[in-house]
């Protein structure tokens, strides 16, 4: 008998009049709140101007949902084509499938068209975002909790996941939170790129790749306690294989970057001003008074010594 056990929502939408407001909804809502205002902070601190990252976050959020969305179609396809299936359910959303790295990889297109369009360097815009968005992902993750959907094996740990629902093939009892256990990673990811960002102040899209490669090597250990139907390669589930796959891609560009263009980007955003550019021109402002005053010293002992020579 479990002591203790985290208990799921008895019902993951809950209606005003009629209107739906669906938890998983919400989760996704909040985090992109949440990404955008913590890169929008980052990119002022930067040097960049205010709301510029809202307005690329216009091109890359509505990008990511659909990315995400097909990539879990894809990748999920007999949910929603095979016989007895209905079809127009892949396109309800709401009811959770999103897959990361489809959302991560149309996004960062979507964010390019938006970068491009303002004469902005995409690698320095994720820099800035990186960390939001792992919050983002963070938050993201208790829409499964309201869907009571991509819990682990089972368990009778105190922190166990209490599943009541039966829908879909689902077995009540008590799972591993691999929900709670990959928000919780977020969380140290997004922690772990602010710090090394400051430490090191990573440029050219390497604060981006960390967050890349941390996030990978969490997801590839909880996916593996996963216990929902997957695609398997050579006894590995498919994300298993692509966080691998992943990781390796962006140590590789951790350790290339840095040797080809080492430091970060002097300028962020043409034509703005603040944060660490507002450093850099100060100083060159005050480096040319210095050698303003000392022309001006050299000019006056050269006069005073052409008088001497007159008198004499």
């Amino acid at each position: 008998m479990e002591l203790a056990f985290i208990p799921s929502p008895s019902r993951g939408v809950l209606y005003l009049g009629p209107i739906p407001l669906r938890g998983y909804a919400f989760c996704i809502i909040i985090g992109v709140f949440v990404a955008v205002w913590l890169g929008n902070k980052r990119w002022i601190a930067r040097g960049g101007r205010t709301g510029t990252v809202a307005d690329i976050a216009v091109w890359a959020v509505p990008f990511g949902l659909v990315g995400g969305r097909l990539y879990h179609v894809i990748t999920d396809y007999e949910l929603y084509f095979s016989e007895g299936r209905d079809w127009v359910n892949a396109f309800k959303i709401w009811e959770g499938g999103l897959g990361i790295w489809g959302a991560i990889a149309l996004g960062a297109l979507g964010a390019w068209i938006g970068c491009r369009r303002r004469g902005i360097p995409m690698p320095a815009y994720a820099d800035a975002v990186a960390p939001g968005i792992a919050l983002a992902q963070a938050i993201g993750r208790w829409g499964n909790w309201f869907n009571q959907e991509l819990y682990g094996k089972p368990t009778d740990l105190p922190w166990a996941l209490e599943i009541t629902s039966s829908a879909d093939g689902r077995v009540p009892g008590t799972y591993h939170p691999t929900f709670l256990y990959e928000s919780l990673w977020c969380i140290g990811v997004a922690v772990l790129v602010i710090w090394a960002d400051r430490r090191f102040r990573l440029g050219h899209g390497r604060a981006f790749a960390l967050y890349v490669a941390a996030y990978c090597a969490g997801r590839a250990w909880i996916e593996y306690m996963r216990v929902d139907d997957a695609h398997h390669i050579l006894g590995l589930r498919l994300n298993v294989w692509t966080a691998m796959i992943v990781f390796l891609l962006a140590v590789t560009y951790l350790v290339v970057s840095s040797k080809k263009r080492p430091g970060r980007e002097a300028v962020v955003e043409p034509g703005a001003s603040g944060g660490e550019a507002d450093g850099d021109d100060a100083s060159a402002g005050e480096g040319k008074e210095d050698e303003a005053k000392e022309e001006e010293s050299q000019a006056d002992e050269a006069n005073d010594e052409a008088g001497s020579a007159k008198k004499s």
